[in-house]
């Protein structure tokens, strides 16, 4: 199950308010802030994992997308703002 990052009544980011241990039972309770990671899109998430796998290589990337290095290089562009504004 993927988990749920953003609010389906008002599309804000959500907060993890429990998390579980699977091997013990034992339960955490609060109110935490998502990394910034994990507030990304999945093709987001994708993306970065793809550009640390290729070796920080964006000419890699566009070559395994067949895209140009332009188009690739405007993608990381736009995520990097992205990450930007969240961090904020």
């Amino acid at each position: 199950m993927k988990l749920p990052i953003i609010c389906p009544s008002c599309d804000h980011t959500l907060n993890v308010s429990q998390m579980k241990c699977p091997d013990c039972g034992t339960n955490v309770n609060g109110d935490y802030e998502l990394p910034v990671f994990l507030k990304l899109n999945r093709d987001e998430q994708d993306f970065i994992l793809n550009f640390f796998l290729s070796s920080g290589s964006i000419k890699e990337m566009a070559k395994q997308a067949e895209l140009s290095y332009p188009t690739m290089r405007n993608k990381m562009d736009d995520l990097i703002q992205k990450i930007h504004q969240l961090k904020k």
